[in-house]
């Protein structure tokens, strides 16, 4: 094995230090060249006509300019505008500050794609200037106004605005993917924001009058009689539209009136209607106490509305203060500066584009079409869709041929065609056909960077994103873990599982920051996890005992697994006192600051656990190792805690039907035997693969074939360099304290010389509280449960609290410090 030389961080800082200065003199330099071209260029166009003469003139000190820049401004504009091309000039002052900007490592633009769009608009606006301007002035340059002259004469006036209304109409669909679905589906969205804003845009007032409308049908409703007697028929509603007013209900009994507020829209009332609906009730009369008949000019009608008070209980009005004052809660701040990995640790392996050979696909063809034929198997049609490793053919049999009669026949098109792995998928789920995977004889590589690189990882909202490689068609793959919720993977050695368990790392080491995301590595093998203890400050987690963050010691992985239940169980108290379901509601009313950290909550990372041989383990703990992976399998997906279990050997008593009902999500690499793929699948498929990462990818509904990206391990020790050469924290994350040896002498055999060191700081806070709970001498001494476990049974064998009372606390024997402290001397002696 090659040693290599590690660079000092002084000695690297140096060396990056060196590097920038020319990067940001060059950086500069552009962005200071693109100021001058743009303010040249404007000052051209105001003063050109003046100007243009004295381009020439660049030593002749009598000759003066009003260029911004002097001479050497007129020269530009005169070289760039009026002897090239006009106005889109400035579209190359706009390029030289775009690359200045990526030199300074400020990607504010997508450089490549800013220069297409930059060079579209150099070829095209010079001669719709031109076209505009008929050549007159300097707008279209001299390149504008002659290819429209050359145009116009060919083409005549129509083609010419022809071409250029089509040329720009085509660049504005083919950018902004512009087809008929996609603008109904833009103008629905816009229509929908527009409602919703002028309904938030409507005010409300308390007080309001009616309008001579509504003051007419209140005078003949009057006039009409002084007495109203319902009918008992059913309620009649009438609806009488009335301006200015929303939809009011009134009962004739005048006990309820209700209303929402008068609205306004832009200055001008809203148009509304009253309906008066008439219930069954007692006679009442109306009438005043006089004969004489009231006028609806004499009353003075007015509608209120009750205040709608939205009131915060004390535990919300006390976080919003909190939010307020401090903002929300940031659990990146300890490591603010943290950068994530960049691309250029990732190696480049150039063009990946697949290159497609027609005649081996025809050559394959026809083979798989003689084959069949040949077995009274009629083929109505046949398609391929050609991926990175391997070629799929899909084929339409005939009305009337049997799926078994053609999938029996995988070894004869195997032999047909002098290939290794050929799978046969029939039928092809959700679609019509037979698949027929064939490996090509060329296939291409699938690097990490090229899927890191992409957009759809980039863009991504998954919670814990995994990009496995490229599917058949081509296509990124990507999962959740989050969602998985935990991995089974299996595969014969040397056929891609540690690249694949790699992947996965990468993946999440370039999406989540260290506060969101620790590792549980345990590595039997002692070789393949190593790369990773250089992160053990940022990414990883461990025992409070344990000296490697990465674990080999079948012991110590008994008791980690052990230590991942129990804080999987403080999690989940947690949540319930939270009164969340899942950890992601946790964190976010954590981050609302709407749970108090005295209380015992806290930030609470995602935690993976990668076992990459998890059958040495089975052969040498068993059942002590089994038991907590089944368990944590079990329940620990609500609280971040997922799984990644990878083993050589996928046997029955190593996978066994408790492990593998809690792992739905299984990756299967080649492995020798069709009884293994099943184990690990439940079906056959993983011995027809042909290795170097070829895989098959399980998740519940149906089986995909991928193409693993690949990692080399010197990229993956530049990633583990590169973080670990930053701030980190402290230490690695603590898991909770477990011990495997009981307590056996603690209970009523009481030893002072055996006493925890912590014993009489636990004794004087069970004192001063009057409260015999372990619970809070976890969060008061921050202990871990067993070791509060056994300091409590060490004060109940002193006799300074009572014996264990179930879900009551224990009793304090002891009432105050003063005694306590006489009590503790007597023990010292």
């Amino acid at each position: 094995m090659e040693k290599h030389t590690k660079t000092s961080p002084s000695s690297a800082a140096e060396q990056n230090k060196i590097l920038s200065k020319p990067r940001i003199f060059f950086g500069v330099l552009f962005v200071i060249i693109s100021v001058v071209l743009t303010f040249s260029f404007v000052s051209y166009l105001l003063n050109w006509k003046a100007d243009q003469s004295q381009a020439g003139t660049m030593l002749d000190k009598t000759v003066k300019s009003s260029n911004i820049f002097g001479k050497i401004g007129d020269w530009l504009g005169n070289l760039f505008i009026f002897e090239s091309i006009g106005i889109a000039a400035f579209a190359v002052a706009f390029i030289f500050f775009v690359f200045g900007m990526l030199i300074l490592k400020k990607n504010y633009f997508k450089p490549w794609k800013t220069f297409g769009h930059s060079l579209f608009f150099i070829c095209w606006l010079p001669i719709f200037m031109g076209a505009i301007t008929k050549g007159e002035g300097v707008l279209s340059g001299v390149y504008g106004f002659q290819i429209m002259d050359f145009l116009n004469s060919v083409i005549g006036t129509a083609g010419l605005w022809l071409v250029l209304f089509v040329s720009i109409a085509l660049y504005f669909i083919l950018e902004f993917n512009l087809n008929p679905n996609n603008i109904k589906s833009k103008l629905n969205d816009l229509n929908e924001n527009t409602l919703g804003k002028v309904k938030a845009m409507m005010p409300s007032s308390e007080n309001f009058e009616a309008d001579d409308e509504l003051e007419e049908i209140a005078k003949s409703d009057t006039e009409a009689s002084n007495i109203i007697t319902p009918t008992p028929a059913a309620a009649v509603p009438v609806e009488i539209p009335v301006k200015g007013f929303p939809e009011v209900e009134i009962s004739n009994d005048f006990e309820t009136i209700k209303t929402p507020n008068k609205t306004t829209f832009d200055g001008g009332e809203i148009p509304q209607k009253i309906t008066v609906t008439e219930t069954t009730a007692p006679e009442i009369s109306l009438s005043p106490t006089t004969n004489s008949t009231p006028k609806s000019d004499d009353i003075d009608f007015k509608v209120e509305v009750a205040k709608t008070v939205d009131v915060l209980d004390e535990s919300d009005q006390k976080s919003q203060e909190l939010v307020n004052q401090h903002g929300l809660y940031d659990h990146k701040l300890d490591l603010a500066k943290f950068q994530m990995p960049t691309l250029d640790l990732l190696r480049d392996y150039g063009n990946e584009e697949i290159s497609i050979n027609r005649e081996e696909l025809e050559e394959n063809k026809n083979k798989i079409v003689g084959l069949l034929k040949n077995f009274n198997v009629g083929i109505a049609e046949i398609k391929a869709t050609v991926g990175p490793t391997v070629t799929l053919y899909e084929i339409v049999p005939e009305a009337g041929i049997r799926v078994a009669s053609i999938k029996k026949l995988q070894d004869d098109i195997a032999l047909n065609l002098s290939a290794l792995g050929i799978r046969i998928i029939a039928p092809m789920p959700g679609k019509g056909t037979i698949g027929i995977e064939v490996p090509r004889k060329n296939p291409s590589m699938v690097s990490m960077r090229s899927v890191i690189a992409s957009q759809k990882f980039q863009n991504t909202d998954m919670d814990l994103p995994v990009v496995f490689g490229k599917t058949i068609s081509n296509e990124i793959f990507m999962a959740d873990l989050a969602k998985m919720p935990h991995l089974l993977m299996a595969g014969a050695t040397g056929q891609g599982k540690s690249v694949g368990i790699n992947a996965i790392l990468t993946s999440l080491l370039y999406k989540k920051h260290p506060s969101e995301l620790k590792f549980v590595m345990v590595d039997p093998k002692k070789v393949e996890l190593s790369l990773y203890s250089k992160i053990e400050r940022h990414y990883l987690a461990k025992l409070p005992d344990g000296d490697d963050a990465i674990i080999t010691d079948t012991h110590k992985v008994i008791n980690t697994l052990n230590s991942l239940c129990i804080e999987m169980d403080q999690r989940y108290d947690l949540l319930k006192n939270a009164f969340c379901k899942n950890l992601k509601e946790y964190n976010k009313k954590f981050t609302e600051r709407k749970l108090n950290p005295e209380n015992g909550h806290r930030y609470l990372p995602y935690i993976v656990l990668v076992v990459d041989e998890f059958a040495d383990l089975i052969m040498t703990a068993g059942k002590e190792v089994e038991l907590p992976i089944a368990r944590l399998a079990q329940l620990a997906r609500a609280v971040g805690i997922h799984l990644i279990v990878a083993t050589q050997r996928p046997s029955v008593n190593v996978i066994t039907g408790m492990i593998k009902a809690n792992f739905p999500a299984r990756a299967a690499f080649r492995v020798i035997s069709s009884v293994d793929s099943r184990t690990i699948l439940d079906a056959t498929g993983a011995d027809q693969l042909i290795g170097k990462g070829d895989m098959l990818y399980f998740n519940g509904n149906e089986i995909l074939r991928l193409q693993c990206a690949f990692v080399d391990t010197p990229e993956v020790e530049k990633i583990a360099e590169f973080i670990g050469e930053q701030k980190g924290y402290a230490s690695a994350f603590m898991l909770p304290e477990y011990s495997s040896e009981e307590a056996t002498s603690t209970v009523g055999a009481f030893d002072p010389n055996e006493k925890d060191a912590l014993f009489e700081d636990a004794a004087r806070i069970i004192v001063s509280t009057q409260q015999g709970s372990t619970s809070m001498l976890q969060r008061q001494l921050k202990l871990g449960y067993n070791r509060a476990g056994r300091i409590m049974d060490q004060l109940e064998a002193s006799g300074i609290v009572g014996g264990f009372n179930g879900a009551k606390a224990r009793e304090v024997l002891i009432s105050d410090l003063n005694s306590l402290e006489q009590f503790l001397e007597e023990l010292r002696k």
